[in-house]
């Protein structure tokens, strides 16, 4: 799979170009146009995404997979806020940690995993905010505003709110901790919690946290009626 965007950084969209059998998992609703004659598959335990399916869990359960069946064909994809896309080619090697809200697509030769070893010493048992994704081909991400990648050397630190983390790769160590003592926490949402991370690696970080914006439709909403 190959993928193109366009219109970005604002209002970006991704063409995911499949060859002849090949598939692709897409964020359920975030399909624009495809090609004529895809195959489409919706079934929540279906499919050659189910795995992906299972890791980002309800929100995410109806993850659709769309497949080249007889010839190429391609599928445009765009997220629901404005702002940026990546594309992270994976390369059977190092993974992503990836915030749920921010997968778009990616491949099937990909993996995600929702109970990854990683994320015991993060969330425990529970079931965090993030997804860990392996395997080879492109994994496209998207964001709200405008995306920022920090590159950190051996031995530097940052510390980023959870709100505003697009994904980050396997070689940097990360440390999850409450932004102020005794406050309220989500490890499901990522609310009042922040990330001490060291490098080498990168950090993909958005400029605008999409829980802002649903807290300022809630308060000019009621004030509104």
């Amino acid at each position: 799979m190959q993928v193109c965007t366009r219109h970005t950084p604002s209002f970006g969209v991704a063409r995911l170009m499949l060859a002849a059998g090949e598939s692709a998992g897409v964020e359920s609703g975030a399909m624009l146009a495809t090609s004529y004659g895809l195959a489409v598959d919706t079934r929540p335990g279906g499919g050659m995404l189910a795995a992906a399916r299972a890791a980002f869990g309800g929100e995410h359960s109806s993850v659709v997979t769309y497949t080249a069946s007889g010839q190429s064909g391609w599928v445009d994809v765009a997220p629901s806020l404005p702002g940026d896309l990546d594309v992270l080619e994976l390369d059977g090697q190092g993974g992503w940690c990836v915030s749920r809200q921010c997968w778009l697509a990616a491949a099937s030769t990909t993996r995600a995993q929702a109970q990854w070893s990683g994320f015991r010493n993060l969330f425990g048992g529970e079931e965090g905010f993030l997804t860990h994704v392996t395997g080879q081909g492109p994994l496209v991400v998207c964001c709200y505003g405008a995306l920022d990648v920090v590159t950190l050397s051996p031995g530097e630190f940052v510390t980023i709110d959870a709100g505003h983390l697009v994904a980050y790769a396997d070689s940097v160590q990360s440390r999850l901790r409450q932004l102020e003592q005794g406050g309220a926490q989500s490890l499901r949402t990522g609310a009042g919690l922040v990330f001490d991370f060291a490098g080498p690696g990168r950090v993909l970080t958005q400029t605008r946290d999409p829980r802002g914006l649903a807290a300022w439709l809630r308060h000019h909403g009621s004030v509104g009626r």
